[in-house]
Formats: C-alpha cells, structure tokens, sequence
C-alpha cells in the first residue's frame, strides 16, 4: 500500500514517536522512508540587520542534519532504507511540496497537541500539511503525555520487555 513515506522532523525529543511510528509502517509495508527537514528561512525576518544570514543558515543545516541523523540512527536498527534531505523555506508549504516531489504515499508527521487560544494564534504546521497535501497525512501527538498515559505506555513496555 505504502512505497515512499514522508516523515518530517524538527529535531525535538517529541518527534521520534512520529519517527517510530514512521518506521513501524514503513517496515509492515516494505517501504522507504524520506526524512526531511525544513530550515525555516521565516526565522532570518526577525533577525537584526547585522546578524550574519549566512552564520545562521549555516547553523540552523546543522541543527538538521544532527535531527537527520538520530532518524538515519534509528532506521539502520531496522531494514527500513531511508533517504534524508535538507529543503528551505515555509515548514507547512515545503512538506507539502516534497511530500508531492518525492511521490510519497503518506505522510507521517508529529503535532504538538495545541488547542485552544495557542493553535488560534500559532497556527499548525501539521493541520496546514493535512488541509494541503494531496496524500493521506497521519499526525501523531508528541506534546506532553499526561501521566495516565504515560503510567500506561511504561506498563507496556515493561511488559513488552
């Protein structure tokens, strides 16, 4: 069902249960994986004029390609081929176009979790990707776990082990 798997990721501890659950279809269905990171070129706007662009371009590839490498990392525990890739520009718009550049089938992508007066005023990046993107899109939570959840998702593993 699934050949190519989109699996975008900004580098923070939350988006490795996306990341999982990325690799765990990719694995049912014989499927590669295509990790991607969007530098955010939106954060050069706020910058003072005599911030040097390129320091912080530069910086910012680095944060992605050590994001990149725990996914790359996590990947070669499994027989999951993976791809990786750097693009620029507008998080949502850019997933949306690699996802269509890449000929994903789905995209697998963590969501904060923000309700409320936060996603009115924040906006989504993963609900901007749902309403574009001309392919199945599958969020998965990576906000804070509340502590039910959390006591049961450890029971789990402690009985997985």
């Amino acid at each position: 069902m699934y050949d190519r798997i989109l699996v975008p990721t900004d580098g923070s501890p939350g988006v490795e249960r996306a990341v999982e659950h990325a690799i765990g279809l990719a694995e049912v269905h014989g499927a590669t994986i295509h990790a991607v990171y969007v530098v955010n070129t939106a954060t050069f706007a706020t910058l003072p004029m005599e911030t040097s662009w390129e320091g912080v371009g530069s910086m910012l590839r680095e944060d992605g390609e050590a994001a990149l490498e725990r996914v790359r990392a996590r990947a070669r525990q499994t027989d999951v081929p993976i791809e990786t890739h750097i693009v620029e520009g507008s998080p949502s718009r850019e997933v949306v176009r690699f996802a269509e550049e890449c000929e994903a089938d789905l995209v697998v992508m963590g969501t904060h979790g923000r309700g409320g007066i936060d996603r009115l005023l924040l906006g989504s990046v993963a609900e901007r990707v749902v309403r574009a993107a001309s392919v199945p899109v599958t969020t998965v939570r990576v906000g804070e776990v509340d502590a039910e959840e959390a006591t049961a998702t450890s029971e789990s593993e402690a009985t997985v082990e």
